[in-house]
């Protein structure tokens, strides 16, 4: 049973409203379309994830937790779903809510235009399968070779890596490169540069001959300042005069070298793995 919270009103007026995301299979293209769609609105949401739910009394209980909340707040929660069998389907869009059916949206179009009958099946975007089988090992394989080669753990094996990722410890490397190897498939490398190395900052010798695969992130030093704060408080290493240095230090280091950087400061890791791969020409491979 979820815990119902009720919306709050706001002395801004911004809009509270209730969110669900329900699927048969993982939730995650419902939530993922849902929140790209209620990101153009300027309201806040309190949402709820409810995956695989694949039969009757499931779907009968999360259209009673819909009907409580808008009896309570008179208000109708929206509910983004993707379900593929018609009774519980059916008991969904029988709820309260302002029910919207994600997929069907654009297929209804895209049948018209292709001429096919569309052949839904169960767990068929997330799922596994003797198709996708193959894609989901080389994403296993890819997330495999990012841990093993995370923070310059290990510098074997690079001729095998997609893309190495160069920066100053905290700008964003690590979650960068584990979004592109779950998320893509990419097999991502990254290297740090630290406090030490800044009195004679060079490229290490076991990175030349990669060149072509290497990108520098960067930061700027106050909000780096302020993520090292949290990790060490008080110390030389959050300190800003020390993150200037680094930083001036790291991109004159790219410059010299022919390097591509990104500044991160503004830009969420998803953002920051996509430009990677339109910078570096990547292929991107979607799961």
């Amino acid at each position: 049973m979820i815990e119902i919270l009720l919306p709050q009103t706001q002395d801004n007026e911004i809009l509270e409203r209730s969110v669900f995301f329900i699927s048969d299979g993982t939730a995650i293209t419902a939530e993922v379309l849902g929140h790209a769609v209620l990101s153009q609105f300027p309201i806040n949401i309190t949402s709820y994830t409810l995956p695989f739910v694949t039969n009757k009394m499931r779907a009968e209980e999360i259209r009673n937790q819909i009907n409580t909340l808008y009896q309570a707040t008179q208000i109708r929660p929206l509910v983004f779903y993707s379900i593929i069998s018609n009774e519980v389907k059916n008991i969904i869009t029988s709820s309260k809510g302002f029910c919207l059916d994600i997929v069907q949206t654009l297929v209804a179009p895209l049948q018209q235009e292709i001429g096919l009958e569309p052949k839904p099946e169960l767990h068929r975007t997330h799922g596994l399968s003797e198709k996708n089988l193959s894609q989901y090992d080389a994403r296993i394989a890819a997330i495999d070779y990012t841990l093993a080669h995370d923070d310059g753990v290990s510098l074997r094996n690079l001729d095998q890596a997609q893309v190495i990722i160069l920066g100053v410890s905290r700008c964003g490397k690590t979650p960068t490169s584990l979004y592109l190897a779950m998320q893509f498939g990419i097999q991502a490398a990254n290297y740090p540069f630290t406090a030490d190395d800044m009195d004679n900052l060079q490229l290490p010798a076991d990175l030349k001959p990669f060149q072509q695969k290497l990108f520098g992130l960067t930061i700027s030093p106050e909000r780096l300042a302020a993520i090292r704060e949290e990790r060490r408080e008080n110390s030389r290493y959050a300190s800003l005069r020390q993150c200037r240095i680094e930083i001036t230090e790291v991109e004159a280091l790219f410059r010299k070298n022919k390097i591509n950087y990104l500044n991160t400061t503004n830009y969420s890791v998803e953002e920051i793995s996509t430009k990677i791969i339109d910078s570096m020409g990547l292929k991107r491979r979607m799961f």
